[in-house]
């Protein structure tokens, strides 16, 4: 990390907040800490003159973060889910980041194709549109393929991304390390590997080959899923920074007026959305990890269609059992449950008192009980959940930041779509459906049926293993392997006797 550059750029950010007079609207918008309004000040008026001018004909939170690059734009296309936090009329502002960017030119976008894809763009396409859609990192044309005269959306990334974004996440692990040595509190956040786990994340984006990866596997398993479409890849069009997917039709979701005239059941479908995803996440353990407006539309036929799959994530099984448990014992406002399971996993440190964890738990779940819908958000459970476990000594889980990041986001696209939406009865039967297929006596047996498998590849080694430790005991007088090898050994061959018995049965 460079320290004067990074020292600049956070400078220049407040700066430019405070020129394009973001800095206000911000500090309005959001209920930030006394001291975090002194510290944002501070790095912006002094400095104002500094400030990056943007666009002036953008309004001033717009012109900002497009100013700034792209990991601010992405921080925007966040907000705009976000419209009871940061107000209706600036999350609709700061739609525009989603997919109406202004777009660079055609002939540059031809120049890349071409080079990517090693042939003359007339022989690839008999078609090829002007952008219709531009993003932070990337923007899309229609095209039509000259060999099968199907229609193809063809995503190019921008030229120059990779290194204008490395920018800014340098700065932004900057910024985490100062964190965490100005405030020792701070680093059971662990703030540079949530810097970490963003920048991963996000390079999905900056190699349309790993999106174009994602996009099968996420087509693949969703394939039999009534009511969701994933465009299938054209992988003889793809590479590097070219991915060309199935063109969809559709309405844009953040088109509420548009959705409304197509006469769909509103209610229905935004509990849909946020279904859709809890079925990926806890079903697959692999989801779609940026679902705001830009990339969601319906089809003619009422069909969710998911698009732009730069940013996907992915939760091992354990975890996705732990997560449905606690969304459940919310559910069922069992605390006590739910702080065990905290404790099982080993969020929570050993020492600290269950009862009291599911005492303070109790007064987070319970204020979004019996309150109408408008009131039930899961950004205020999250916000009052992370206060909790600071309490207890509860680290950053890095694997469920991008899932409850996500979850946010869901809750807010849905909110747009149906705004009495309770969450909570959309989430119900999707989080039972799982406990009861992975968490109950029928999940036990595909535990050990999983056990048995692998224990019978491991089978024929044991009698070798065996053999050689007798055989190197015998060759050089050493003493007979104490119990616990032979408690090891013996464990194995009756595990793999009873592996392999099972492994017959079935």
């Amino acid at each position: 990390m460079r320290g004067p550059h990074n020292i600049w750029r956070l400078i220049r950010t407040g700066a430019t907040f405070e020129r394009t007079g973001a800095m206000r609207l911000v500090l309005d918008k959001l209920d930030l800490p006394p001291a975090v309004r002194v510290t944002a000040r501070v790095l912006g008026w002094p400095f104002k003159w500094l400030g990056l001018k943007g666009d002036p004909s953008l309004p001033p939170m717009l012109r900002a973060l497009t100013a700034l690059g792209p990991a601010y734009i992405k921080f925007g296309q966040l907000m705009s889910t976000r419209p009871d936090v940061v107000g209706t009329d600036l999350a609709n502002e700061l739609r525009v980041l989603q997919d109406r960017l202004p777009p660079f030119d055609q002939s540059v976008a031809v120049e890349v194709v071409q080079k990517a894809l090693g042939q003359d763009i007339a022989t690839l396409f008999s078609a090829f549109s002007e952008p219709v859609a531009a993003a932070s990192m990337a923007q899309v044309h229609r095209a039509t393929l000259a060999k099968t005269g199907q229609e193809v959306a063809v995503k190019i990334l921008r030229p120059g991304i990779e290194r204008a974004f490395r920018k800014d996440i340098d700065a932004f692990y900057f910024g985490a390390s100062m964190v965490e040595l100005l405030s020792p509190s701070s680093r059971r956040l662990k703030p540079k590997a949530v810097i970490s786990h963003f920048d991963e994340v996000v390079r999905g984006e900056l190699d349309l080959r790993s999106e174009a990866s994602a996009a099968a596997e996420f087509y693949a398993n969703t394939l039999q899923d009534d009511g969701f479409v994933v465009p299938a890849v054209h992988w003889d069009y793809s590479d590097r920074q070219v991915m060309t997917l199935d063109w969809a039709d559709g309405i844009n979701i953040g088109d509420i007026e548009a959705m409304h005239a197509s006469g769909v059941d509103m209610p229905k479908f935004a509990a849909g959305i946020l279904q859709y995803f809890l079925r990926h996440a806890l079903r697959d353990g692999f989801f779609h990890a940026d679902m705001h407006q830009g990339n969601l539309q319906m089809s003619s036929s009422g069909d969710l269609i998911a698009l732009d799959f730069g940013i996907m994530g992915r939760i091992d099984e354990y975890t996705r059992r732990v997560y449905a448990e606690i969304l459940m014992g919310f559910m069922r406002k069992d605390y006590r449950r739910v702080a065990e399971v905290h404790f099982e996993a080993g969020y929570v440190p050993a020492d600290q008192d269950v009862d009291s964890f599911a005492q303070a738990l109790r007064s987070v779940g319970e204020p979004i009980f019996g309150h109408g819908a408008d009131t039930i958000s899961m950004a205020k459970l999250l916000s009052h959940l992370f206060d909790v476990t600071e309490r207890f000594g509860m680290e950053t889980r890095t694997e469920l930041i991008l899932l409850q990041r996500t979850m946010v986001v869901v809750e807010g696209v849905s909110r747009s779509l149906d705004p009495d939406l309770n969450i909570w009865h959309a989430a119900r039967p999707v989080v039972e459906k799982y406990i009861a297929e992975n968490l109950g006596p029928r999940a036990m047996v595909k535990d050990m049926v999983k056990a048995a498998r692998v224990l019978s590849r491991f089978g024929p080694k044991l009698p070798v293993l065996m053999e050689n430790v007798l055989t190197n005991a015998s060759n050089t007088g050493a003493p007979p392997p104490n119990n616990g090898s032979w408690s090891i050994l013996l464990a194995g061959g009756v595990g793999a006797l009873a592996a392999s018995v099972i492994w017959w049965l079935i």
